[in-house]
């Protein structure tokens, strides 16, 4: 039991569990409200076998983290370690290969090879991403965090261009496709601004163990003051961005939709903003980083009320 709980830390299990939630959620309450009537016979085991390949590429990505990062890790979470204390490296980066590989293939039984062969080698690119994120770009000034976010956006962007065409991805022939088109980007471009924020913090609760062995991110080469600053123009990017999504609804009376946006997404991200300010210590950081999860989880959730509204 002792090896089975230390695995599921390993693949953090619960950060899978989100990353499932968010594309089924996408599947069930936008795609198919959208595409009622026009679903294609076997929709449903290409976008079963998409999730799976997307946990399992996501899951050898944390295992390869943990796998590189084991000096820092000493410093900054010693009592959180599995690789070397529990898992041996031997097999963690035994278990990085057969879950990079199981993705691909999976993803490759998902979609037809001749006419989406760019997302079988887009999700080969992300298990080569998150290798050389291990590595070396975590430790770079910002190429971390880009990457981070943009493969944390393409969880929701794979399960959208499995659905429709590279040439036609607005789809003007198809009466839903452009409103698809739009949920899929601003879903992805709101996990895309709030998981930039949130690597900004994590780097600096981290900063301890970064320090000690030369990484390069914000807070190291720009200090804590401009990390705090840059992380603060996210969050008004994204405030102002929820704030356009809100007029726009308004005028369809989605009156449950506004008030869950505005208690449980706008006023987070304005109680985030001044925590932000106000943040010192290592614990306030780690409080920072865990209110920026939830806010996703709980923009994430939005989705479910458009079953109901499309």
């Amino acid at each position: 039991m002792r090896l089975i709980a230390a695995f599921l830390r390993l693949i953090r299990l619960p950060n899978l569990i989100f990353i499932a939630l968010t594309q089924t959620l996408f599947q069930f309450c936008i795609f198919h409200p959208l595409y009622e009537g026009a679903i294609t016979p076997g929709d449903t085991t290409t976008f079963i076998l998409l999730v799976f390949a997307s946990l399992f590429i996501a899951a050898a990505g944390y295992i390869i983290n943990d796998y590189f990062d084991i000096n820092i890790d000493e410093v900054n979470k010693p009592g959180r370690m599995v690789v070397d204390k529990v898992i041996s490296r031997r097999w963690a980066i035994a278990w990085h290969f057969m879950l990079s590989i199981s993705g691909v293939l999976l993803t490759a039984m998902a979609l037809p090879v001749r006419e989406k062969w760019y997302l079988i080698v887009a999700n080969f690119g992300c298990v080569v991403l998150l290798w050389f994120y291990s590595t070396t770009f975590k430790r770079k000034l910002l190429i971390g965090n880009l990457v981070i976010s943009l493969l944390t956006a393409w969880t929701i962007l794979i399960i959208f261009f499995s659905k429709v065409s590279l040439n036609d991805a607005w789809g003007a022939g198809f009466p839903g496709q452009p409103k698809l088109f739009r949920f899929a980007f601003l879903y992805a471009g709101f996990a895309f601004i709030i998981s930039l924020v949130r690597e900004a913090v994590k780097d600096m609760e981290d900063m301890p163990g970064d320090a000690k062995y030369g990484c390069k991110t914000m807070p190291i080469v720009w200090g804590t003051n401009a990390t705090k600053v840059y992380a603060a123009v996210w969050i008004i990017v994204l405030a102002a961005m929820l704030g356009v999504v809100q007029v726009y609804i308004l005028q369809f009376k989605w009156w449950m939709a506004v008030v869950y946006c505005a208690l449980l997404i706008f006023i987070p991200l304005i109680f985030l903003f001044l925590k932000l300010t106000k943040a010192i210590t290592t614990r306030h950081y780690r409080e920072l980083s865990s209110l920026t999860k939830l806010i996703m989880l709980t923009g994430i959730l939005s989705m479910a009320f458009f079953y109901f509204y499309l």
